[in-house]
């Protein structure tokens, strides 16, 4: 085993990780080392060729088919320099202030997290996009909310120089999202901050790690990794978990730490989502310009929300309900197709969590309650609604039996979209916001962190991800990340924790 030393060493290179990695650059200037361990590959611009079987399962964790124990959900989340911040639509919302609040967690006080959120968003580029760039697919839905008595409301992206290219889940291959590979990893590696890829955090042990380095398949896309491949135990003064909220808990159980909280894994949520899609009897153009510009907020009133998408063919394909010549037929139509993301506000519920199995890898146990089921209904038919107002032929809807739904049914929306024909592991859900599993509280009874990401118990252990929402954040995480990371950075500058 190779033996290595470093003051902090941060796992994980996402919206948390990467964002620790810039708040310790000027540590790094200063002669201490830091280290960052992605599990993921860099990849280099040219290889984001927007070839949608050949991307989602170089980009993404278990090749974007990550399943709960249940079977019924795929989570997406993204394994790469960079993170997910390199495989999402680069939607970037402001932390709730109702939300932060609702959570009750003492010292995290919203003013804070509100400007160092803003701090990231002017950092990254974040804006609203011009008219140009917004394609049918968004325009319908905004004129289609319209005159179904809804408001949309466009999404601040983080993008410079957009070209329209819609391959946003896929990574982009004009280096316009402003993801923490474009800004904040090569904002600390300048300064001496130390990246390495392909490294997985197997075990914590007392102020250490053990680190397996993979080598690069023949073939495979990204860059080799910048040490050797091998085993490596690596000691740290400070550790700062940013593995996301599946990969950080399912790295702490797999440890063993003793003193460690009880409530590791516990609490977690995603915003469970599926796609609708709707036939027009036109082209749209939902290939070219952003794919999500606009959302429809009800998480309030209703539990949910609603978002413009795209979806690649397979992608598509995957979730349309049915099979034989309807779903062909549908398919034949992706020209055609209008989509809405349906999104569940979900809520912290006792047995929803990260587990590990006997090999150390991380399984996630998810329950729908009838509350997210419910919300998933009104979405549904919330959508209907907005897709015959802009004017479609016919509506899939998977939580209708059967899933097609004719204009001449518009009054029979109620009556043909309802609970009893959400069966799961049949209607193909999925959840790419996944939150919580190292809660911030009071202490170790009730949570995993304070309110600086500092572990319980165990001073030299930090957490700087998702994992700390101790329940569902309403909207997309992104830049609600960025802030409380950059919270624990502070937090550990202050306190020279690497000593």
């Amino acid at each position: 085993m190779i033996e290595k030393a470093f003051d902090v060493v941060i796992v994980g290179s996402g919206a948390g990780g990467g964002t620790v990695a810039e708040e310790l650059a000027g540590l790094a200037r200063d002669g201490k080392k830091v280290l960052v361990l992605e599990k993921g590959p860099r990849f280099a611009d040219s290889e984001f060729d927007g070839r949608e079987l050949s991307m989602a399962p170089s980009l993404y964790a278990e090749e974007g088919g990550f399943l709960t124990a249940e079977g019924t959900m795929t989570l997406a989340f993204g394994s790469a320099y960079g993170g997910s911040t390199v495989v999402y639509t680069g939607t970037s919302m402001q932390p709730p202030e109702r939300v932060i609040r609702s959570w009750g967690v003492p010292g995290l006080d919203f003013s804070d997290l509100d400007s160092r959120a803003k701090k990231y968003a002017g950092e990254n580029g974040v804006h609203l996009l011009p008219p140009d760039l917004l394609n049918e697919n968004n325009k319908l839905f905004v004129g289609g909310c319209d005159k179904a008595g809804y408001r949309a409301e466009q999404f601040p992206i983080n993008v410079r120089g957009c070209k329209g290219s819609s391959l946003c889940n896929l990574g982009c291959p004009n280096g316009a999202k402003q993801g923490t590979h474009q800004v904040q990893l090569p904002t600390a590696e300048r300064a001496g901050v130390e990246v390495v890829t392909r490294a997985e955090a197997v075990r914590i042990e007392e102020r250490a790690l053990i680190v397996q380095v993979q080598e690069k398949k023949p073939g495979a896309k990204g860059l080799p990794s910048e040490w050797a491949p091998g085993k490596y135990r690596i000691r740290a003064g400070t550790i700062v978990l940013a593995g996301s909220a599946i990969g950080t808990p399912a790295l702490l159980l797999r440890s063993d730490l003793p003193g460690l909280p009880k409530r590791v894994g516990e609490g977690f949520t995603c915003h469970p989502a599926h796609i609708l899609a709707a036939e027009h009897p036109h082209p749209i153009t939902n290939d070219v310009g952003h794919p999500k510009s606009f959302f429809l907020d009800r998480s309030v009133e209703e539990g949910f929300l609603l978002e413009t998408c795209m979806y690649f063919p397979f992608t598509t394909a995957k979730n349309l309900a049915g099979f034989g010549a309807p779903h062909s037929h549908l398919m034949h139509a992706f020209p055609r197709l209008q989509m809405i993301l349906v999104l569940a506000c979900d809520k912290a519920i006792s047995g929803n969590r990260v587990t590990v199995d006997r090999a150390g890898k991380p399984v996630v146990h998810y329950r729908f309650t009838p509350e997210v089921i419910t919300s998933l209904i009104r979405a549904t038919r919330a959508s209907a609604r907005i897709f015959f107002a802009a004017g479609a032929l016919r509506v899939h809807a998977p939580s209708a039996d059967p899933p097609l739904l004719e204009r001449s049914e518009i009054p029979d929306i109620d009556q043909r979209i309802e609970e009893r024909h959400f069966k799961e592991g049949k209607i193909s859900v999925s959840a790419a916001h996944l939150m919580g599993g190292c809660g911030m509280g009071t202490g170790p009874i009730d949570s995993v962190t304070d309110s600086f990401g500092r572990v319980h118990g165990i001073p030299w252990l930090r957490v700087a991800d998702a994992s700390l929402f101790p329940d569902s954040l309403e909207i997309n995480p992104y830049l609600t990340i960025m802030a409380l990371a950059g919270r624990v950075a502070g937090k550990l500058l202050e306190e020279k924790a690497w000593q």
